[in-house]
């Protein structure tokens, strides 16, 4: 697959994807930071679901959202369609760790909104990773809320702060504004957890 038809798959699958995103009957909570750049938590993730209603999501606001996929990922012949589609490759193996990865990407674009699932797995879960924290506060970027609100049928960006280095008191604003929020498995998604101390 050459790098014509590599991009014609992408395009064919976003407008499949944002088509079907809109005839699930979702809506989009359309509050956009007015930064360029930002790490967006992607939380609560109970369901393989939720990476394709944020495919949908980013299509519908009309925002180049970004994720990270492991390296091998991006080989031949779908290197071209993960990177159009939001796509960064990690490499685990290199020294270097993924937030010190992430930290000199924010460095070196001018837009760059990246989305992590903190939970790290779609089971239920004790604690969250926090190496989202870590990337926001070494970029020097906000921290913004995405949410799919399955109670609602409702996707977006929604409260954004910035990360003061105090992890318990900010992730205590961010575990009130999940709590109005539904996830595909209730019984996996647990806010209450989100302050812990790591």
């Amino acid at each position: 697959m050459d790098q014509l038809q590599q991009g014609l798959v992408a395009r064919a699958f976003r407008w499949a994807i944002r088509k079907w995103y809109a005839r699930r009957g979702w809506t989009e909570e359309r509050i956009i930071p007015a930064e360029k750049k930002f790490v967006v938590i992607a939380a609560p993730h109970t369901s393989n679901w939720d990476f394709l209603y944020f495919l949908g999501l980013a299509e519908a606001l009309h925002l180049p959202l970004s994720f990270m996929g492991k390296a091998s990922l991006f080989r031949w012949p779908f290197a071209r369609v993960m990177r159009q589609l939001g796509g960064i490759p990690v490499n685990r193996s290199q020294a270097t760790n993924m937030v010190d990865q992430m930290i000199a990407e924010f460095a070196k674009r001018d837009t760059f909104m990246l989305t992590i699932a903190p939970e790290g797995t779609r089971g239920k879960v004790r604690q969250w990773k926090t190496g989202f924290y870590h990337i926001a506060m070494g970029a020097g970027v906000p921290l913004v809320c995405g949410l799919m609100d399955y109670g609602k049928k409702r996707g977006g960006l929604g409260l954004a702060i910035w990360p003061t280095g105090d992890y318990e008191a900010d992730m205590e604003k961010v575990a009130a504004y999940y709590k109005l929020c539904t996830p595909k498995y209730p019984d996996q998604g647990n806010v209450a957890l989100i302050a812990s101390a790591p």
